[in-house]
């Protein structure tokens, strides 16, 4: 719409039609000097029908504009790919659109993805700042890029881990700043996930975690799940899983270490890499426990964590809030509390497993 914007100011300095953009008066707004003489088109003297006509077009063309100047633009960041994120989005669009936000219709919404390449996320998020947009809803791991790139620019996180811990707030009710948003204390689960992979397979000699140390997120689940280890008294290998390189050399390395079940860790990496860590699980038939259900749904064996179409939907609800008015500052760090259990039926009798019935009674979906 900039450049229509642009074509109409350009033809009223070389027309003299009166310019309806974002630099327009009130006065030109309004039409004041078109209707002062007497004529045969509404009083327009001694203009032709054509031009009349085209006068009428850039009228509409400043209408569009003016109105497109007034649409908020949210920024939307995130180190996933469009690809992996088509569910995600749309739980996005539809916290918006119970605030009354609709992309299209009265917002407009500028999307960055870093496909996994964190490294990437810093210009990302200097370009959504130099738009320049009404407010930033950063995804999984590109929360720190948003922060650092802005003091003033609301921002509406949603990742995993502790925001307080990783330095996004310095308080769960009252972030204070610019930022707020939503969390799912993934890296925490990882104990519960590795209890859940010793049901599924009773007396494993060896687990393997594969993480991404390149994360914090990363380095507080081995933390964490090696803790949890040591207390359960369970042989652990940490495998490294920072590079797709790194990822296929540690499955190789699987059943020299006899290794014979894999806890994945939550990591954004993992997530554009969906396919490729189930189909290694199957190639090397490891049973497999992941973070997110869309990884069960996509043929991984099971998987544990909270649910990441509630996250988005919970930012969605957060930016619109924001848009209205509210203040981050003042919007406490919601943390999602609605967690899921899913095995995929299918992927087990591939892998000729047998699922127990207490595991399959705990389950909160069963994909056969």
């Amino acid at each position: 719409m900039a450049w229509l914007c642009n074509k109409v100011c350009t033809k009223r300095r070389s027309a003299a039609v009166p310019n309806f953009g974002s630099d327009c008066s009130e006065a030109d707004m309004h039409g004041r000097d078109l209707l002062y003489s007497r004529g045969p088109w509404f009083g327009v003297s001694a203009m032709r029908r054509r031009e009349f006509i085209t006068m009428i077009g850039s009228m509409a063309a400043g209408w569009a504009c003016a109105a497109h100047a007034q649409e908020p633009v949210i920024g939307f960041l995130s180190s996933r790919s469009p690809g992996d994120s088509v569910r995600v989005v749309a739980a996005f669009r539809q916290g918006l659109a119970e605030m009354g936000y609709v992309q299209g219709r009265n917002i407009a919404v500028e999307f960055r993805w870093a496909e996994g390449r964190l490294d990437q996320l810093p210009a990302l998020a200097s370009e959504l700042v130099a738009r320049p947009v009404a407010i930033i809803a950063a995804l999984a791991e590109s929360g720190f890029a948003a922060k650092a790139a802005t003091t003033t620019i609301p921002i509406v996180f949603g990742s995993g881990g502790d925001p307080v811990e990783m330095g996004l707030v310095t308080s769960i009710n009252r972030p204070g700043g610019n930022v707020t948003g939503a969390t799912f204390l993934t890296a925490q689960l990882g104990a519960k996930r590795l209890g859940l992979l010793r049901d599924l397979v009773p007396g494993a000699d060896a687990v393997a975690l594969l993480v991404n140390p390149n994360t914090a997120v990363g380095r507080v689940q081995t933390r964490d799940v090696e803790q949890a280890a040591r207390a359960l008294g369970q042989n652990l290998l940490v495998l490294n899983g920072g590079t797709d390189e790194s990822i296929e050399a540690s499955f190789a390395t699987l059943a020299g270490k006899g290794v014979t079940a894999l806890l994945v860790g939550g990591d954004t990496f993992f997530d554009t890499r969906r396919d490729r860590l189930i189909a290694l699980a199957s190639q090397y038939r490891v049973p497999a426990i992941y973070q997110f259900r869309e990884y069960a749904l996509a043929g991984g064996l099971m998987s544990y964590g909270a649910s990441i179409i509630d996250m988005y939907h919970q930012v969605g609800l957060y930016v619109g809030r924001i848009l209205k008015g509210e203040n981050p500052a003042d919007l406490p760090v919601i943390q999602v509390s609605k967690f899921e259990l899913v095995i995929n039926l299918k992927t087990a009798k591939a892998l000729g497993l047998k699922i127990s019935d207490n595991l399959l009674s705990l389950a909160d979906e069963v994909i056969e």
